[in-house]
C-alpha cells in the first residue's frame, strides 16, 4: 500500500497566512499541519509516502521533511502545477503507485479514528469514510441504506438527502488511475473525487466507513482554531 498526501492548492480562505507559506505549513498548536496525515498513514502501517505540493512550495516541504528517515519512511515528492480537483491531484501518483494500492489523505484533514484495520484489510475496489455533520452542503454526501451500502454520493449538493460527509481520506485499488482517465471535468472545470468514487459505486465495487472520533478540515480560519484547541487537549492529557 502506497500513502499519497495532497498538500496543493493555494489556501486562500487562510490568506494572509498562506501570502508566503503553504496551507499545510502552518503550525496547528505545537506541530505543523503536515504530520498529521503523516502520522495517519504512518499510524496505518504506510511508509512509502508522496508528497503533492504546489511548485511554490516544492522546496520548503523538501526541506523540511527530507527523504522521510527522520520519520522512517521514505517520502517522494511531485508538483502539482495548477489545482485542477482531487482526481487531478491524484493522477499525478500514478507513476509513484505503480500496480499498488494506494490510500489518499488530504493535507490539511485532521483524524482522531484509527485506520490500520481498513488499509490492512483493503483488496480491491474503493473505500470511503464518512462522518455526520451538521453543514453537508460543504462536503460530498453520502447515502447509504440500512446495511451501511452507498446508495448515492453527490458533491456539494444545495439541499443534501443525509449528514454523512464524505471524508479526506479514500483507499484505492490499482485500477483508479485508468478510472480517472474517464472522467469529464465538471461545472467548476476539475476532476472530481465525488465523480470518480461514483464510477466505483457503479461498479458495485465502493465501500464506506462510518468513523468515529474527531475529524477536522482545517482550511478555515475556524477550524483552524478548533484544531488547535483540540491538539491542546491531546497534548494536556498525555
Amino acid at each position: 500500500m502506497k500513502g499519497i498526501i495532497l498538500a496543493g492548492g493555494n489556501g486562500t480562505r487562510l490568506s494572509p497566512l498562506t501570502r508566503v507559506t503553504s496551507k499545510q505549513l502552518l503550525p496547528i498548536y505545537d506541530q505543523p499541519m503536515i504530520y498529521y496525515p503523516l502520522h495517519t498513514l504512518l499510524q496505518a502501517g504506510i511508509t512509502e509516502i508522496l508528497i503533492i505540493t504546489a511548485p511554490d512550495h516544492a522546496g520548503d516541504f523538501l526541506n523540511f521533511l527530507g527523504s522521510g528517515r527522520d520519520f522512517k519512511a521514505k517520502f517522494t515528492y511531485e508538483i502539482q502545477d495548477k489545482p485542477m480537483g482531487l482526481a487531478q491531484g491524484l493522477s499525478i501518483a500514478e507513476t509513484f503507485v505503480g500496480d499498488d494500492s494506494c490510500t489518499m489523505i488530504l493535507g490539511d484533514n485532521i483524524f482522531e479514528y484509527n485506520f490500520t484495520k481498513d488499509v490492512q484489510q483493503f483488496s480491491a475496489g474503493a473505500k470511503i469514510f464518512v462522518k455526520p455533520v451538521s453543514d453537508p452542503e460543504r462536503f460530498g454526501v453520502v447515502v447509504m441504506n440500512e446495511h451501511n451500502q452507498v446508495i448515492n454520493i453527490e458533491e456539494k449538493p444545495t439541499k443534501p438527502k443525509s449528514n454523512l460527509a464524505q471524508t479526506g481520506i479514500y483507499i484505492y485499488d490499482q485500477q483508479v488511475f485508468d478510472l480517472i482517465r474517464a472522467l469529464q471535468p465538471s461545472a467548476r472545470h476539475e476532476l472530481e473525487i465525488t465523480d470518480l468514487n461514483n464510477l466505483y459505486l457503479a461498479q458495485g465495487t465502493l465501500s464506506a466507513q462510518l468513523i468515529t472520533g474527531e475529524w477536522i478540515d482545517t482550511g478555515t480560519f475556524e477550524s483552524l482554531f478548533k484544531a488547535a484547541q483540540f491538539r491542546r487537549q491531546q497534548v494536556r492529557k498525555s
